[in-house]
């Protein structure tokens, strides 16, 4: 009878194990169906410059290599310096900060940091796609207590991150 107990937990083990190897959940992102590949092969990014303002001189270089990142990852197009069939080219507008709430004491109590690039996009395989000086703006908060040296690199991040993706939707994913 013992034998019989270690045969049918080791059956029911097995199945349990069975059961959870056959689930899975595959998390990606969806591929780009609106990219025509027979046409599209290649896509020039131009260095955007920063003409903001207030000029913080990481910015633009994160900028430029983390939108050039976005399409290499998420396309098959390659990037070449000119001429290709998707140009894409433009300027950071804009990096400021504002009082965006006040506390009880008449004093700031959080900080609202945006940032402005503005964008032309030419599509030489089709031009009903083209557009041209396009703004996108992403911002970030932080509390006033602290400076903005200390946060400002994780904002940046974040904010590119947010622009490059609104670049990349309006360009080629067409959302």
């Amino acid at each position: 009878m013992d034998w019989i107990k270690k045969i049918a937990s080791t059956v029911m083990l097995l199945g349990i194990l069975l059961i959870v190897n056959s689930c899975s959940i595959k998390v990606g992102l969806a591929p780009i169906s609106s990219i025509d590949y027979a046409k599209v092969k290649t896509i020039s990014i131009a260095d955007f410059q920063n003409r903001a303002e207030y000029v913080y001189a990481p910015l633009a270089t994160q900028f430029n290599q983390d939108l050039k990142d976005l399409f290499m990852r998420q396309t098959r197009l390659s990037l070449v310096n000119g001429n290709a069939d998707l140009e894409i080219d433009g300027e950071i507008t804009g990096y400021n900060q504002y009082n965006e709430a006040v506390d009880a004491s008449g004093f700031s109590s959080k900080v609202k940091v945006t940032l402005t690039v503005k964008v032309t996009f030419v599509n030489n395989t089709d031009h009903k796609d083209d557009f041209t000086d396009q703004q996108f703006t992403a911002f970030q908060t932080y509390d006033s207590s602290l400076l903005l040296t200390d946060v400002q690199d994780d904002l940046i991040t974040k904010m590119v991150k947010d622009i490059t993706e609104q670049i990349f939707n309006a360009t080629v994913a067409n959302w």
